[in-house]
């Protein structure tokens, strides 16, 4: 059965290579269906178009299908073309003319945008819930590791003195940026598109501000263009969002690779948590931070492909649309996933001490020197030059008590108001 079935055929071929893998996906977009369809069904009966006992036979039949997917029960034959189709089969099997009603004013466009709408409101709460809980483990750990100095880098030579508090707080603080995204895209989602149809209205008299209350969304996409517009552009905007949140847990992940390795050895983790070597007895690789940054490399290619199928698409419906959600559904439980795994690992972290006592880092402290020459009245550049020379010559035997008191450095995390800056976000 199809939605726009004229009573003839499709030619196989053309059905499966049209339907791909919708089927699966919408498995995922099942339960927002019925939630749309009963807002929609209620709409109806309000305007006039559904009687008393219509709104009530198709309320009852729609919680019914609604149970069985909560269940796990709900499946989509390969003789429906979407969980659209199946739905009003189920209800005009159940209801015969009543369930055949239920399409009226709406086209599967707006149904669709509808499902995804809804979907992705739940998806990117579930995916905030994933970045507070990592935010509050870094925070926890930025507070128990404060004191302990770790070796800051740049361009992977050994530069200046770093603390683990300040390492995990720079990665708290950067999650709320990741926020500000998260929060951006729910906005665009939060926008009601029932009621466009196929992108251009309806001869019915609905009542589109009737289904935006019942629908919990926080405003109209007023223009029924706009709103079959936001296709492509909401799935782009969930996708930057996502795209944040990844690169922060690949860059991450990538810190933990190289500070596991023997050539830094500044942490470590329990052996349950790493993988050995096939021939080489004394591995303890970081597979689960490799897949997590490699995951996140990937979710980060996804606003790309999402520009690529949407860039040069006119205003109006297109087929090209449907494979958005081959790329958004999956991207969801790969980020989730990494989230849950990263939070899980980084609680059993097991950070080394006394790093800094290991004689290449001698050469952290030469700031540090110059620094409190300067402050004793040395200008900046003969105070350089002055430790420069004492590096060459071999002279070099650094103070290593470290004092920084500004806010944002290792003497100063500011961890209070980082997260002050956090619940604001929120």
């Amino acid at each position: 059965m199809k939605l726009w079935d004229k009573g003839f055929s499709t030619d196989k071929k053309i059905d499966l290579f049209t339907v791909g893998n919708d089927r699966e996906l919408d498995l995922v977009l099942a339960k927002y269906d019925i939630i749309g369809n009963i807002a929609h069904a209620k709409m109806l009966h309000k305007i006039g178009l559904l009687t008393a006992t219509e709104i009530s036979d198709l309320e009852i039949e729609l919680k019914a299908i609604l149970k069985t997917i909560e269940k796990g029960e709900f499946v989509i034959e390969d003789s429906f073309e979407d969980v659209h189709s199946k739905v009003e089969f189920l209800l005009t099997e159940k209801l015969g003319d009543t369930g055949k009603k239920i399409h009226t004013a709406r086209s599967r466009n707006d149904q669709v945008l509808v499902d995804v709408h809804l979907y992705l409101k739940d998806a990117l709460i579930e995916i905030n819930e994933g970045v507070d809980d990592l935010f509050e483990l870094l925070i926890k750990l930025a507070k128990q590791y404060k004191d302990v100095l770790l070796p800051g880098y740049t361009h992977l030579q050994v530069a200046m003195p770093s603390s683990f508090g300040l390492w995990f707080s720079a990665y708290a603080e950067t999650l709320i940026d990741d926020i500000y995204f998260l929060k951006a895209a729910y906005k665009v989602a939060d926008q009601n598109p029932l009621g466009s149809a196929a992108g251009y209205g309806s001869s019915f008299p609905i009542d589109r501000d009737f289904t935006t209350k019942e629908l919990n969304f926080e405003t109209l996409k007023f223009n029924a263009v706009a709103a079959q517009m936001g296709r492509g552009k909401l799935e782009k905007s969930v996708a930057f969002a996502l795209s944040s949140v990844a690169s922060t847990l690949s860059k991450m992940s990538m810190d933990i690779c190289l500070y596991m390795s023997q050539n830094f050895g500044f942490i470590s983790f329990p052996d349950e948590l790493t993988t050995g070597s096939s021939i080489m007895p004394h591995k303890k690789n970081p597979d689960v931070f490799e897949l997590i940054r490699g995951k996140c490399n990937k979710l980060q290619a996804l606003p790309y492909e999402f520009t690529l199928i949407t860039n040069n698409l006119p205003s109006g419906y297109h087929r090209d649309l449907q494979l958005l959600k081959e790329g958004l559904i999956p991207s969801f439980s790969t980020l989730k996933s990494c989230l849950e795994m990263l939070t899980y690992s980084l609680k059993n972290i097991q950070v080394k001490t006394n790093i800094v006592e290991d004689e290449k880092y001698i050469y952290l402290f030469s700031v540090e020197e110059v620094n409190k020459l300067v402050q004793s009245g040395v200008p900046f550049r003969d105070a350089y030059k002055i430790v420069g020379k004492n590096i060459n010559e071999g002279n070099f035997n650094p103070d290593k008590n470290v004092v920084h008191t500004h806010k944002g450095s290792l003497g100063n995390l500011c961890l209070d108001e980082i997260v002050e800056k956090k619940k604001r976000s929120i």
